[in-house]
């Protein structure tokens, strides 16, 4: 059966089809999101098969795949990551939400099941109401991973139209949230004491240091 098309859009997204998104996560469901960047596709981070699922639609296995988690707030970042000094917490509470990932040792509640080889998580809290209030419903994080596209132009796939034709017998839901961009998070390393960029996106966070 090909995947649900629901729209949703940023401005207050319909509570009604954020608790139907929420219950097919809980149920080992994987879904296609907008965020405040690109498109993502994701699912719960403890349903170990739904992992596996969305590193096989990317084409690897979860054990070597760069997920992320996509947060509701500070607050439920500060349960994944090991430790937030100050200063960085400081620059958390400045930048987000918004078009950021912040790369932190995990915590133990990083599902070691999942992530064995991974010492480290990126952590988003986007600005975008869709997958926040999703997250917030479910009552965890879910992973997040880019929708990546074929063409030799786009790096990323902005269409929902597109995307839902391209996915819809591989996950359950595609989010129609209107048009994605095609620039993806700035990924900012705070393993150490230094705030260092690792990858540039759309965030500029050197206007939040």
């Amino acid at each position: 059966m090909p995947a649900s098309f629901i729209k949703l859009y940023q401005e207050n997204p319909d509570p009604n089809k954020i608790r139907k998104i929420a219950d097919v996560l809980r149920q080992g469901g994987v879904v296609i999101y907008p965020t405040d960047t690109i498109y993502g596709i994701g699912c719960d981070i403890f349903n170990r098969k739904a992992v596996e699922r969305v590193a096989r639609i990317k084409g690897g296995k979860a054990d070597k795949a760069n997920f992320s988690f996509i947060c509701h707030d500070i607050s439920e970042i500060s349960q994944y990551a090991k430790q937030i000094h100050t200063p960085v917490y400081k620059l958390l509470r400045r930048a987000l939400p918004g078009p950021f990932t912040f790369i932190f040792k995990a915590s133990s509640k990083v599902p070691k099941a999942l992530f064995l080889k991974k010492k480290t998580v990126g952590l988003r809290v986007p600005a975008h109401s869709v997958p926040v209030e999703i997250v917030r419903e479910l009552g965890n994080p879910i992973i997040t991973t880019s929708i990546r596209d074929e063409d030799e132009v786009l790096e990323y796939s902005t269409d929902p139209e597109l995307i839902y034709e391209k996915y819809k017998h591989k996950v359950d839901i595609v989010i129609d949230g209107g048009y994605g961009a095609n620039v993806a998070s700035t990924v900012v390393d705070c393993t150490d004491d230094q705030i260092e960029v690792v990858r540039e996106g759309l965030g500029n966070i050197e206007k939040y240091l």
